[in-house]
């Protein structure tokens, strides 16, 4: 046997320790969650976790110490998971999300009052009708407009875009989320072709100015590139801005809009598909007043902002991972009126009806300094 063997040998042996120790452990912290759980007292105690964290560091090697803290750090949230589990103890968000799930009907609305951004044609309403098989749309000035909207109540749903394989995020929108109480409730991806619209008559060597939503714009930026002499005058939306020019007396401007604007808006179609990608989406999503979560809601978005501490954010992420659940996106937004303070945006890929997802929600709020549950959601 050679000296590596030796030694993994001893490895062995040592986690197989480990492995009673860290058992044994966990059995002692089922009577604590039974003793806390007949006294009515909260699983969290801060100031314990301290004092135990501190001794724990004193007791380790100099070299040894940030191991050996962090090791603990994740001994105990694992603790805290399976004191809730033993006593079935949920936060108040849990018990909130597990009676939407009972109270939400098992069939996604037909119909209903949906507000979107912009006019006729806009892309908000061709994502309204992948969603709803009957609209009944409300179109307002702006994306400001349909937040406040769902907020006040004045519509059921709204519907807005928030992300696109080319551009990227919708800035404007993830600003919008930290203003507003709202939730997702559904998902739509949404093939996106603009094209290059004008009054009949108006030559493609004739354009002065471009009209068009800031998104469509990115999305075409190396095709804008044959117009160098050419005003960008970003509208509200595409559709709003394909409107403007129909009803401009100028022969020198033009939009970039969808095919259909051209057609609903009488204008004349110059050039068809003149996104610099062929394979252009932008992801739509719904959202609701009301906590509403519908069978198939396999996809999770949440606004998370931590403290400032080395490893705040490690301990969101670690624990995503020991569930084994995936992070599809993670988004970084900075904070209105603090310097440097950042909020963090996760699409997560976990089932609503799993215990996966259940013991993360039962987490989330103690590791973070803030914690909103956006919703549980299918995407279509």
């Amino acid at each position: 046997m050679t000296m590596l063997d030796e030694y993994r040998k001893e490895l062995d042996q040592i986690d197989e320790s480990m492995t009673q120790l860290l058992e044994a452990r966990m059995r002692v912290a089922e009577k604590i969650a039974a003793y806390k759980h007949d006294h009515h007292v909260p699983v969290l105690d801060a100031r314990r976790e301290r004092e135990v964290l501190d001794r724990i560091t004193r007791y380790a090697a100099p070299d040894m110490a940030y191991y050996t803290r962090t090791m603990y750090s994740n001994i105990m949230e694992m603790s805290k998971d399976h004191q809730r589990k033993a006593v079935q103890e949920d936060t108040d968000l849990v018990k909130k999300i597990k009676q939407a799930i009972e109270e939400t009907p098992k069939v996604f609305p037909a119909t209903a009052t949906i507000a979107c951004a912009g006019v006729l044609g806009a892309y908000a309403q061709q994502a309204c009708d992948k969603l709803f098989k009957m609209p009944q749309i409300m179109y307002l000035k702006n994306f400001n407009g349909v937040f406040a909207a769902v907020e006040s109540g004045l519509c059921q749903y709204g519907v807005i875009p928030v992300e696109n394989s080319t551009a990227g995020s919708v800035n404007q929108i993830y600003d919008l989320m930290m203003k507003y109480n709202f939730y997702v409730v559904k998902s739509v991806k949404l093939k996106i072709d603009h094209s290059l619209l004008a009054k009949k008559g108006t030559k493609t060597e004739d354009i002065k100015e471009i009209f068009s939503h800031e998104q469509a714009v990115l999305q075409c930026d190396d095709y804008l590139k044959k117009f160098p002499h050419a005003k960008v005058t970003l509208c509200n939306t595409t559709a709003e801005a394909a409107k403007l020019v129909a009803e401009s007396d100028r022969s020198d401007v033009a939009a970039l809009a969808s095919y259909d604007c051209g057609q609903l808006y009488g204008l004349n179609c110059l050039e068809e598909d003149v996104q610099d990608h062929g394979n252009n989406y932008t992801r739509f999503i719904c959202i609701s007043k009301n906590l509403e979560i519908y069978p198939g809601a396999d996809k999770v978005s949440l606004k998370i902002e931590v403290s400032h501490k080395p490893g705040s954010l490690y301990n969101v992420l670690a624990r995503f991972n020991s569930l084994g659940i995936n992070i599809l996106k993670l988004e970084s937004r900075p904070i209105p009126k603090r310097d440097f303070d950042y909020m963090f945006y996760f699409d997560i890929d976990v089932n609503a009806y799993s215990e996966e997802f259940i013991r993360l929600m039962n987490q989330l709020e103690e590791l973070t300094h803030d914690c909103k549950y956006l919703g549980s959601y299918m995407e279509i």
